[in-house]
């Protein structure tokens, strides 16, 4: 056991000694080096008194415990680097409360004053592919848009109240007029208006459930969906649209019209949810700041093409001027 405690004690003090060894180091070192010599004595009393006192296992308890602090420091960390997000909680709704959420949400604007782009695909408004444009609305039913080349020449304006539309085209000197229940005369362009109509519903929270309505709620992972069905010729109801909620804020994300054989009408999505004005929709349960979707995706059920439309700004509740409504009227 001596013998094997005064080889470890050579090993140790050649190691000791050969780390001061000064041939790998410039000759500007040297003076440096000189004064660690008196080191020499105190490392080899300290490893000696190591060895002899604890023997081998205190040098194994040092290791073991260096590598179990190394590993628990490292899993840390990797905690640290991944911790998982946290689940979104989905909020629970009835029948009940989205349609009365519905109402509250058309309610909250009386007026809006709105500037767009939107981009055509398609030839759905053969007008132009890129439009600027403007709207106008007063609660319940009254809504000017006004479209724009990007160079600012006039395209298009529309008119719609109570049961009156205008549609004036200046660049064809055409003004046509008549029922929004009927827009035959309008021919091709019937079909895009009567689209913007229903893409602007989103933003002005025009699309609550009717006294002749009546809906049916389904599940749907991550979304709410709310079958709508209407009076039909037959006195069948029929489900003449859906609308999809996502469960953080009740946002109404999707829109599907539907004609009464059961096709696709159009299909219209809203993104970009923001905060406007200084209004809030009063719920049950408390005060959510009054927001509006900034994008809309419409897509035509006919396959007739799309139009993406991308709201700048959004002014709600500001009065509203006989000149900013114009009449629906012919001229």
């Amino acid at each position: 056991m001596w013998s094997w405690r005064s080889r470890m004690l050579k090993q140790s003090a050649s190691i000791v000694l050969a780390s001061f060894r000064s041939s790998t180091y410039p000759r500007g070192y040297a003076s440096g080096l000189h004064s660690l010599r008196p080191c020499r004595t105190n490392c080899l009393s300290i490893l000696r008194d190591r060895v002899f006192l604890s023997g081998t296992r205190t040098v194994v308890s040092v290791s073991v415990s260096t590598v179990v602090a190394v590993l628990a420091l490292t899993f840390l960390s990797g905690c640290a680097l991944f911790t998982p997000r946290e689940e979104v909680q989905l909020k629970q709704a009835t029948v009940e409360e989205l349609t009365v959420l519905l109402s509250e949400r058309e309610a909250a604007i009386q007026t809006m004053k709105g500037l767009f782009s939107a981009k055509v695909r398609g030839g759905i408004i053969p007008i132009a592919s890129r439009v600027e444009g403007s709207l106008y609305y007063r609660r319940p039913n009254a809504m000017r848009l006004r479209g724009f080349t990007p160079v600012g020449a006039e395209l298009f304006e529309f008119v719609q109240a109570n049961d009156q539309f205008r549609l004036r085209l200046p660049t064809m000197g055409r003004v046509l007029s008549g029922n929004p229940s009927d827009m035959s005369e309008m021919g091709k362009l019937a079909r895009p208006f009567q689209l913007s109509v229903w893409a602007m519903g989103g933003v002005l929270g025009t699309g609550k459930i009717s006294h002749d309505e009546t809906v049916v709620l389904v599940e749907e992972g991550d979304r709410y969906r709310l079958d709508v069905f209407g009076p039909s010729p037959n006195g069948t109801p029929l489900m003449h649209r859906q609308l999809w909620f996502e469960r953080q804020a009740f946002h109404v994300v999707r829109e599907d019209r539907l004609t009464e054989s059961g096709t696709m009408e159009a299909t219209i999505q809203y993104e970009d949810f923001r905060t406007i004005g200084e209004s809030k929709a009063v719920s049950n349960d408390d005060d959510r700041p009054l927001q509006r979707p900034f994008k809309i995706l419409l897509e035509d059920g006919r396959g007739q093409g799309s139009v993406q439309v991308t709201f700048h700004e959004m002014t709600p509740n500001l009065p509203l001027t006989a000149t900013d409504l114009a009449q629906a009227s012919p001229q």
